[in-house]
């Protein structure tokens, strides 16, 4: 008997090795192993997620600046005169560069000849061109051969460097510019291996307390600009964030009901006597107020809104001690399992107030102007306002760049001034940049100033450069 055995059909085509790359005069043509990309080449970008070509975004890695736009380098500029010397801005973007290679050997040969021993950040692509990863050091060429060492091949970065065809850094001035950078390019970008700032997994989300008539709180993606009493963040883990807002809210008896929902407190006049119902069991175990059930004065509840305000501000710890005496009463009458929720709760709640106390000491102390220092040159004035970076310019290099920057210090001190004018930052997650640095680095606030002082600190920072 004949068996008969089915045509198997032929494997698809792998996909290209990197991503497509044009030249300058329109060509299009398959990357070679082994290549480094010229300053007119453009390398297609495939945001994580992208299934169509037509999302796909374009960077030219060199010419046009790196990875993008950089809003806190004020070197930057699309015209064609430099605006601070007035000279050609063909140098006014970061340096760059891109290498490839289809063996470790190769991409290991060309980052080791070209990377420079400089702050910067980089970025790993894969053999479709998508970005993956992306990452800051305060010496990329350090950081980088790292990644082909023996014992980083078990840990995360050799599962990156496994997938990586191509890599590409860019220089930053220094290694705050580089932490900066680096933030935004993974919000930009969301590339799959980075943990932090990665929207699907790790998302950055704001605690806020607000909601009129009857104040809740929730987590929001982006810091509310109207109708909160108190925001803060951000954090990181939406799932770690749920635990604590329904933590908080129960402590403090806020409701966490629909903005749906009609709020009447008992101070108020109905028309009809008809005593309102509760929406949920939470005013009869004694978790909520119950706005919504005219069982509170407007007093009462904001009473209770004060002390949930205190918790953000990081004084207030009454949370923490009633999640640890519910785990313990739980352990004690054998719930496990509520037991073990109490336990993910408080570590959740301990993670909040941390991160709270950290960012309030940052909003209390971190007003001024931050004088970073470049190791080409290039030195940044960063306006750093509660915490927040919300300006930046160039570090004035003589008399004339000075007088041109003072209307700018003028604006920047009526930001910064008794009555500052309040306004939404363009950059509330730079506040964890800005914390962190400065708990690292305390000698750096020695180069940090008041713009009505910039004069004087201007004069000193021109006499130090002038001695080395």
């Amino acid at each position: 008997m004949i068996k008969r055995t089915r045509s198997r059909k032929a494997p698809p085509p792998e996909a290209p090795l990197f991503a497509r790359l044009a030249d300058s005069d329109g060509a299009v043509g398959e990357a070679t192993p082994g290549y480094r990309i010229g300053s007119n080449a453009v390398l297609t970008v495939r945001p994580a997620g992208a299934k169509s070509t037509k999302r796909i975004k374009k960077v030219n890695p060199c010419a046009g600046g790196g990875f993008g736009a950089n809003p806190f380098d004020p070197y930057q500029t699309s015209v064609d005169v430099d605006r601070v010397a007035g000279t050609p801005a063909s140098n006014t973007a970061r340096p760059s560069e891109i290498v490839g290679g289809v063996r470790r050997r190769e991409l290991h040969d060309q980052v080791n000849s070209l990377c420079p021993p400089v702050p910067g950040v980089y970025g790993m692509f894969d053999r479709t061109g998508e970005l993956i990863y992306v990452g800051k050091s305060r010496s990329l060429r350090h950081r980088l051969m790292s990644y082909f060492s023996d014992s980083s091949q078990r840990e995360k970065a050799g599962r990156i460097i496994e997938h990586t065809r191509a890599i590409q850094w860019e220089t930053q001035p220094s290694d705050f510019a580089a932490q900066l950078r680096e933030l935004d390019l993974i919000r930009r970008w969301t590339p799959r291996f980075n943990v932090q700032g990665v929207p699907q997994r790790q998302r950055p989300v704001y605690l806020c307390l607000g909601r009129k008539p009857a104040e809740t709180f929730f987590v929001a993606s982006s810091p509310p600009t109207t109708d909160c009493v108190a925001v803060e963040g951000p954090f990181y883990g939406v799932a770690r964030m749920s635990r604590v807002v329904d933590a908080l809210n129960k402590t403090f008896r806020l409701r966490d009901c629909s903005q749906k929902t009609v709020f009447q407190y008992s101070e108020q006049m109905s028309l009809f006597d008809l005593q309102p119902r509760p929406g949920c069991l939470r005013l009869e175990i004694g978790t909520c107020l119950g706005p919504c059930a005219a069982a509170c004065t407007r007093a009462e509840y904001l009473e209770r809104v004060n002390a949930a305000q205190s918790f953000i501000d990081g004084f207030n710890d009454e949370p923490l001690i009633a999640t640890q005496e519910t785990m313990q009463l739980a352990s004690a009458n054998q719930q496990y399992e509520l037991a073990g929720r109490a336990r993910d709760t408080l570590k959740s709640l301990n993670y909040a107030l941390r991160k709270l106390t950290h960012l309030a000491d940052a909003r209390q102390t971190y007003s001024f102007v931050y004088a970073a220092k470049g190791y080409d040159g290039r030195s940044i004035w960063y306006l750093i306002r509660r915490g927040e970076v919300v300006d930046v310019a160039a570090a004035p290099t003589g008399p004339q760049d000075y007088r041109e920057l003072k209307p700018l210090l003028q604006i920047w001190g009526g930001q910064l001034g008794p009555r500052q004018t309040t306004f939404a930052s363009e950059h509330p997650h730079t506040i964890s940049v800005v914390a962190s640095w400065f708990r690292k680095h305390r000698q750096e606030l020695k180069q940090t100033f008041a713009p009505d002082s910039a004069g004087r600190k201007y004069r000193h920072l021109s006499r130090v450069a002038s001695s080395e």
